[in-house]
């Protein structure tokens, strides 16, 4: 599925985008297993199926550089996404998409498109919690595609629990360059920014509030940096 899912995709990324890809040599260090990594997140699909093609060709030996092809050697084939349970569901592309290592829940926040409240389904914690043990998780602790909302507290307690390695990573572009789904293309010649950072660790005493704001502040989330952007002129990405 990685392959047929890279085969697919890898032509959009290297034939009508430019790339900008920082920090991929940090992937080579993980342990192969309990890695958790958390990003801001602009598409439903675009952003994770994008991160698989950076962590596949830095495994393969080729960090920072999508255009080579690492997912067809597939150095690494244990990792998962989170994603929403109705949003896998929704049409037949992204069905099979979810054979690729989906980790399906149940928003807590929202059903059907509407606002709702209901409690955090035990069975998703622990499809995440498993497939740390198994290997690396994708995960978007937003959960939304809104850029600079707040956090969501499930994450901080997996990290807190599991006390997995936590690998942050900044995205840019990926909301210009495509539809919402990110099944799309929007926009030709944008540049997909990725910032791989330094991996993190906590201690199982730190505070559920303490783990959620370094990790806001790692992928780049927190209020402090919705105040830069607002009295600030962006530049596009080189």
């Amino acid at each position: 599925m990685i392959r047929m899912v890279g085969l697919v995709t890898w032509p959009r990324f290297n034939w009508w985008y430019y790339t900008d890809i920082q920090g991929a040599e940090h992937i080579q260090s993980l342990p192969d297993s309990n890695v958790l990594i958390v990003s801001n997140h602009q598409t439903y699909f675009a952003d994770v199926t994008y991160m698989f093609h950076v962590i596949e060709s830095a495994l393969a030996g080729k960090p920072n550089d999508v255009y080579y092809p690492g997912f067809l050697k597939v150095p690494k084939s244990s990792i998962y996404f989170v994603a929403a349970e109705e949003t896998m569901k929704s049409e037949i592309l992204t069905k099979i998409m979810a054979l690729g290592g989906a980790l399906t829940v149940k928003r807590t926040w929202r059903k059907d498109g509407e606002a709702t409240t209901r409690p955090v389904d035990k069975k998703d914690t622990g499809k995440v919690t498993q497939a740390l043990k198994e290997g690396w998780v994708i995960s978007f602790p937003q959960g939304t595609t809104t850029p600079f909302v707040p956090g969501r507290k499930g994450t901080a307690h997996i990290i807190q629990q599991t006390d997995c390695v936590v690998l942050p990573i900044v995205i840019d572009g990926f909301r210009r360059a495509f539809d919402k789904k990110g099944l799309k293309k929007k926009k030709k010649g944008v540049t997909l920014y990725m910032d791989v950072k330094k991996p993190l660790r906590f201690s199982q005493n730190d505070s559920i509030d303490h783990i959620l704001s370094e990790v806001m502040n790692a992928i780049e989330q927190s209020p402090e940096f919705l105040k830069v952007t607002e009295t600030s002129v962006e530049k596009p990405r080189k």
